[in-house]
């Protein structure tokens, strides 16, 4: 990749994002589900983590942090990239000069952007109303580093999957299994309770992992006691986000490269007719 193509995604992705800001249908898709964790989050102060007087809203605040990079990372490039190859973008995009990297990049820095928008929308309000969240210099330290290494972790998920589903109608195919895994991923109870098989199952992928490293840096190390093994685990976490990340770095390529082979102006003009004959008349 050269420096002319990263520059020109990193500029699209930037314009890309702005104008984010200036859409009805993205700012409802920002403030929606910041407002609906908050209300969810507050109905459940008064209950109280098993074996502890921790509040449950306030555990679940950095486990919805973590949840919220993974899921946003994964299913808004999923969106991305089915949207923009049912309406012939990304064919526009492939036919110009290192056209597909710069695409790339741009999606990779829009995404990015939105996610780290959504995570500052919970945790900024979220410090004030939440009580028992201990802040300090490593907490940014912490948050920094599960951040970064949990978007290189899903992003490319993202990827593989929007270049296996040719219209964004399909996601439900996938969407219904990721909020599955968001339920069954320690979010919103310690994943202890669950039974051992379920526990096994979440913590092969990224999602449990994002909760507990984000855990770890806003609870109390006391509330390490309800984990797995009574242990923030930072280095399984380093590991199996470290894992995702590789995997999905060499996968993703190869798969957006098959898949952008296979893009034609006859394969968007029949997907454009056949979006027109599900319209109603």
């Amino acid at each position: 990749m050269n420096a002319t193509a990263l520059r020109a995604g990193f500029q699209r992705g930037l314009i890309e994002l702005r104008q984010s800001f200036t859409t009805v249908q993205d700012l409802w898709g920002y403030f929606f589900p910041t407002v609906v964790f908050l209300v969810v989050m507050t109905l459940m102060k008064g209950s109280v983590i098993p074996g502890t007087t921790f509040s449950r809203g306030s555990m679940t605040l950095p486990s919805l942090i973590g949840a919220s990079v993974g899921f946003n990372a994964m299913m808004s490039t999923m969106q991305q990239l089915t949207v923009e190859r049912e309406d012939g973008t990304l064919l526009r995009a492939k036919a110009l000069p290192n056209g597909m990297s710069g695409y790339l990049i741009g999606k990779i820095v829009m995404v990015s952007g939105m996610t780290l928008v959504g995570i500052a929308l919970l945790i900024v309000p979220g410090l004030f109303m939440f009580d028992g969240l201990e802040i300090d210099a490593m907490t940014w330290v912490t948050l920094a580093w599960v951040l970064v290494l949990g978007l290189v972790a899903t992003l490319p998920i993202g990827a593989v999957f929007g270049s296996l589903f040719e219209n964004p109608r399909t996601m439900g195919v996938i969407m219904l299994p990721v909020m599955a895994l968001v339920g069954t991923s320690g979010i919103f109870y310690p994943i202890g309770e669950l039974p051992s098989w379920i526990q096994g199952i979440a913590q092969v992928f990224p999602l449990y992992w994002l909760g507990l490293g984000m855990r770890s840096a806003f609870l109390p190390d006391s509330m390490v006691a309800v984990e797995i093994g009574q242990s923030w685990r930072t280095w399984e976490t380093l590991g199996v986000l470290g894992a995702w990340a590789v995997a999905g770095l060499v996968l993703a390529p190869i798969v957006l490269r098959r898949m952008a082979r296979r893009e034609s102006g006859s394969t968007v003009a029949a997907r454009r007719e056949k979006a027109l004959q599900r319209m109603p008349g």
